[in-house]
Order: C-alpha cells, then structure tokens, then sequence
C-alpha cells in the first residue's frame, strides 16, 4: 500500500528498516491519476536508484525503505492460506449440492493452478531468505571478530582510549542491526515454511479423508431402501 504521506518524504533521509543510512528522496514518479509510482532516491554514494513507492513509508522525519524480500513474503502469507480457504469451500459448496460438478471443476483447476504458482515462487523466495540469513551470520562473525581485534590492540595501547570507545559504540550497533535483520529473516522463513508445510499437510489430510469415505462407501453393505433423488439443473445453479 502507497504511504499517502509520501510527497512530504522529498528531501528526507531515507534508512532501512534497521537504521543503515540509505539516502535521500531526491524526487518522484507520478501517474497521470496524480499517484505516486516510484521514487528517485539518491544514495550515499552520489547513485540516483528509483524504488517502488509501496517501498517506501514515512515516519517522522525519515523515510523508511521497507525490503523487497519482506513485502514478498507478506504477500505469500497472505495469498497462499486464503487461496487454500477458497478452495476448500468450493468443495464444501459441491458436497452441499449448491453448485454443479462441471463448475466445481472448472473453478478448482482455477484455484489449484494459483495455488501452484504462488507456492513454487514462495519457495524461490525462502531460497533467498536463506542466502540473506547466511550473510548476516557472516557478517555478525566478522564483526565479532572486529571487536576482538580492537579489544586486542586497546590492551596492548595501541588505540587510546578515546578512539577505542568510538569504534567500540559503531561496532556495537553495526551487530545490532544485524542481529536484528538476522533475527527477522528467520522468523519470515519460519513463517513462510509453516505455511507451505500446513498448506501441504492440510491438503493431504483432506485427500486421504476423502480416499477413506471413498473405500467405506464401496464396503460391502445390506441394499438401501429406494430414494428419489432431485436433481437440479445446472443451468439453476447459483454460480
């Protein structure tokens, strides 16, 4: 969603979700609906980058620039469960006879082929997770080992004590911060996988329900008395 405050955004700092100093929003791309579609930020280094405007929320002073990976897993943990919903209630809305097989049909391969599709890019996004998990972790052990450094050379005097606690305080909060997107990626990736998993499981457990009515209604059984069954025509139905 399109921060509405994002042309008061022109000209502030704009960091990540951690704090790491971005840029500044040096201006926008603007649709005729008088929408904003993108923002031009200019980095640190001199670079002129656009951004999608959902990218981008406003909070006080800065502008923050929400992760790519994040936005897509949200969208994944939204889509993939209600997308499942849906299906399962069409099925319900079969076994209760309010629609027809020939629509149940058409509209569950619908379902069935998003679901696929949303489940197959998921798990190309988890790779990604993961591969962000494992620089963090690569970059929390070079900073610990940054800080033995210092710590190193601070006892044997050659840092003062001044620089010392300079450096000590900017390698502190360059491990907070990745500790903190460390700890983020993970719980996105849990998330993410407990949904696939469940997804999965739960799918599974319907069919092998309706494989065991299946092999209970084909059971031998003494014969039923007659019924009249009315049947309605698919041209009646609802959907």
């Amino acid at each position: 969603m399109q921060d509405p405050n994002l042309f008061l955004s022109l000209g502030k700092e704009v960091k990540d979700e951690y704090g790491r100093p971005i840029g500044e929003v040096a201006s926008f791309a603007v649709k005729p609906n008088g929408g904003v579609d993108s923002i031009y930020i200019k980095q640190s280094d001199g670079r002129f980058v656009k951004y999608p405007a959902g990218s981008i929320k406003v909070e006080g002073s800065e502008a923050i620039l929400i992760s790519k990976i994040k936005s897509e897993t949200a969208t994944f943990c939204d889509q993939i469960p209600l997308i499942w919903r849906k299906d399962q209630a069409l099925k319900e809305l079969l076994e209760k006879g309010k629609i027809s097989p020939e629509v149940y049909e058409d509209l569950h391969n619908s379902f069935e082929g998003v679901l696929n599709q949303l489940k197959t890019e998921a798990k190309t996004v988890l790779d990604k997770i993961s591969r962000e998990i494992e620089r963090c972790t690569q970059e929390i052990r070079e900073l610990n080992y940054a800080l033995v450094h210092l710590e190193v050379e601070h006892e044997i005097g050659e840092v003062d004590e001044q620089s010392y606690q300079t450096a000590f305080s900017t390698l502190q909060e360059c491990l907070k911060r990745a500790n903190s997107e460390k700890a983020d990626l993970e719980s996105m990736r849990s998330k993410l996988s407990n949904i696939l998993l469940g997804e999965t499981s739960s799918y599974k457990a319907a069919t092998e329900q309706h494989s065991e009515e299946s092999t209970v209604s084909a059971s031998p059984s003494l014969p039923e008395p007659p019924v009249i069954v009315y049947v309605k025509e698919a041209g009646e139905s609802s959907i």
